[in-house]
Formats: C-alpha cells, structure tokens, sequence
C-alpha cells in the first residue's frame, strides 16, 4: 500500500479501527462540561488513569465553578500534585474557575474561541471539551495522533496544526470525535513510540 493515496490509506485504517473499537468512551471520568474542563486540563503530561485517581478527590471538595473559585491555589495544588505541573494547573483551575463566574455566568461556553481564552485552555484542550461536552466535530491531536498520523502517511507530522488540518481533509466531518479516540487507544495498545515492530502493528502491517 506504500504508493496508494492518502484517501485510500484512510478509507483502510478507519475500517480497522471501526474493528477494534467500535463505540470508543473517552477516557476521562466526568460529570458535567465543567469538569470534563477540569479532567482534561489535568492530563496534561499525566496519564488518564492517573487523573481519574485525582479528579474524585478534587471534585468531592469542588465540582462548580462556584465551589472551585472558594478554594486556594495551594488547597487545589495539594490534591492535584501527583498530575505532575501542579502548581501552573491549579492557578490555572482557580482561575479559569473565576472567569467562568464573571464573564459565562458559571458556565462553560460552547466555542472553540471562548475556552481557548480561559487560563490553561489551548487548542487540544479546548477541541476535546468541544467534542465530548458539546458533540461538536473536532479532530484534537495529542502526540499519539500526531505520531501515527505521520507513521501512516496521512500527515507530515510537522506539527500538530498541521496533523490536524491534514487529518481533517482525509476523514469525514462526522466521524472527527470518533476517529480521536479510536486513534488514541489504538496508539497505546498496537502503536507505542517505542518497540514498535511493524509486522505487529494491525494497521502499520497493512500500508
């Protein structure tokens, strides 16, 4: 498959993945658009299973804006400090939890440019809340996807802005949030960074 188009080697890996997983959840245990905000901003450079540890013991203290805006810096840096960059993150939740109360009425709005003008909130961030709170299409990269997009030929890999432009001209609209979370577990469980052996790999074998 090494000369066929980019079409034709996304049309084969969406079969695959539509195999494996066929009605992937998102990871991240949540309740609600805000703390779907709260889990996601956490798992920066930390595992899902580790936020899920943490975000049950956040969330018993505070699960609204309101509630989280009562607590200081330090009380929420306690709690969320085994997520790893916890002193920036919980500035970060502090104080986009006080954003939300002056300028959304607590609320956590519905466009890509709003939530990326919240503290801590960048693109992937704010695309993942986008699609999982709100089902609107979006195509968030982390480096799984940006890894096995370039792995595949469906992207050049030279950043992450340009992974998701790409991905987003090969795979239908309607399937983006999908695709996301398919292409992410089948990264950690088939398409690891490291030890990848090609003739393993259930898609890499078939390009």
């Amino acid at each position: 498959m090494s000369g066929s188009s980019k079409q034709e080697r996304a049309k084969l890996i969406q079969k695959k993945l539509n195999q494996l997983y066929p009605d992937p959840k998102i990871p991240l245990k949540h309740t609600s658009p805000y703390t779907l905000l709260i889990a996601v901003l956490l798992s920066a450079q930390c595992t899902d299973a580790r936020v899920n540890q943490i975000t049950p013991l956040l969330f018993a203290k505070a699960k609204t804006p309101l509630a989280m805006s009562k607590l200081s810096i330090a009380e929420i840096e306690k709690i969320i400090r085994p997520c790893g960059l916890s002193n920036n993150k919980a500035k970060a939740i502090r104080n986009l939890s006080k954003q939300l109360l002056e300028n959304h009425a607590g609320r956590v709005p519905k466009t890509l440019k709003e939530l990326e003008a919240l503290p801590g909130v960048g693109h992937k961030t704010a695309s993942v809340v986008m699609a999982q709170a709100f089902h609107v299409p979006a195509f968030p990269v982390d480096t799984h996807i940006h890894r096995n997009a370039k792995r595949w030929g469906l992207s050049s890999g030279k950043s992450v802005i340009q992974t998701e432009k790409d991905l987003k001209a090969v795979f239908k609209e309607q399937s983006w949030t999908k695709l996301h979370l398919q292409i992410i577990y089948f990264a950690r469980e088939y398409c690891q960074a490291r030890g990848h052996k090609k003739d393993d790999c259930p898609i890499c074998s078939m390009l």
